[in-house]
């Protein structure tokens, strides 16, 4: 499923390459001075060769001119092109300690990503999201065209800087891929990418040897459309005995999913597929929550409609079953329907043909309820 998504989601993202045009030389520009001449040639230039030797002679002669960050950018720009990572990385950090530059940052990023480098893409991850949002923080209301263009490449940049960290921790091993997303979330926990890749994240905690954060991670995550997260926090809830919570979070969840979008490169049936999934993860999660507060007519709803969606997890699948035998039972004991109350042991029926922890408690409860009805 990894390599499935990883694909995937190279294709999804808009990237920050068609705005490249649009950054902006933020220097006073003199043609009649060395350095001037320099830089004349250097925004006019189109062959990365030459780029790069005009830029690296500028920085050799210049290194403190106020251009100097535009300039590194134009050099990491053309070392990209030529797929010299390495030589990227150290411009940049150069360019970095004489103060941050978002370019330079973003295309450090990206060798980072090519190189699959996970500190450097860390680092550089950060660092451009931090430079992006100054720029986003101090936009001016009244801003000309221009500079809405500018605030419009810096979001796209900040966006990048969040996809970077989640397309490397789909391909990155379990202590690493807990690494990245966790750096995801300390820099947006509400991005659009968390939910992207919540499942695999949780998967991947305890083979991490961190299962004591599943929970802690789940409800942090767990806001926004993060659906994905609700439901471990849910899943976390009912382990903990937590039914109001449970019935909250599945809730939310199975909103989150009936509204959310089919995401650009996803075929129709695969996104109807996984929102099937999701739908009946919420629907089980909110029967088993109604179930622990006795609320037996809206658990057999949202229950049965879990059943398809949760019959390959044998586990829950028979905690399902044996829920609706007791919301069955339940509904219709008091009212002497034993039409319903068969319902019921036939729902305890079915989960005592499942090994497993519920196995024993459904077997006794068919029994008692077969009795009860005279044994037909």
């Amino acid at each position: 499923m990894k390599s499935y998504v990883a694909g995937l989601v190279l294709l999804v993202f808009p990237g920050v390459g068609s705005l490249m045009a649009q950054e902006k030389q933020n220097f006073v520009l003199n043609p009649s001075t060395p350095e001037g001449q320099i830089l004349q040639s250097l925004g006019q230039e189109t062959d990365d060769t030459r780029k790069i030797s005009l830029a690296e002679d500028f920085l050799a002669k210049y290194p403190k001119h106020e251009a100097a960050g535009w300039v590194a950018s134009q050099l990491e720009s053309g070392l990209l092109a030529e797929k010299d990572n390495d030589k990227v990385l150290e411009v940049a950090e150069a360019a970095y300690a004489n103060g941050p530059d978002m370019d330079a940052a973003y295309y450090a990023l990206k060798a980072a990503v090519a190189k699959e480098d996970l500190a450097q893409a860390k680092k550089w991850s950060a660092r451009t999201s931090e430079a992006a949002r100054k720029i986003i923080s101090t936009a001016k209301p009244s801003a000309d065209a221009d500079e809405k263009q500018q605030l419009e490449y810096a979001k796209q940049v900040d966006e990048y800087s969040e996809y970077a960290l989640y397309v490397l921790a789909l391909k990155a091993q379990p202590k690493d891929e807990v690494d990245l997303v966790d750096a995801l979330i300390k820099q947006n926990p509400k991005s659009q990418y968390l939910p992207q890749v919540a499942n695999s994240y949780f998967a991947a905690l305890p083979k991490a040897g961190e299962t004591a954060k599943v929970c802690p991670a789940a409800e942090k995550m767990a806001v926004d459309k993060n659906a994905e997260a609700m439901l471990a926090a849910a899943d976390c809830s009912w382990r903990g005995n937590r039914a109001e919570r449970v019935v909250a979070l599945a809730s939310k969840a199975a909103e989150v999913v009936s509204t959310r979008a089919k995401p650009e490169g996803v075929s129709d049936s695969d996104f109807a597929t996984q929102k099937a999934a999701l739908l009946g993860s919420a629907n089980f999660y909110t029967g088993v929550g109604y179930t622990m507060q006795m609320r037996y007519g809206p658990a057999n709803k949202a229950l049965r409609a879990s059943l398809s969606a949760v019959k390959s997890n044998s586990q829950l699948y028979a905690i399902a079953l044996f829920d609706l035998g007791l919301a069955n039972y339940s509904l219709g004991k008091p009212l002497g329907d034993k039409a319903q109350m068969r319902e019921g042991l036939k729902f305890f029926q079915e989960s005592a043909e499942i090994s497993g922890p519920m196995q024993d408690q459904a077997s006794r409860n068919a029994k008692l309820v077969l009795a009860e009805l005279g044994g037909k």
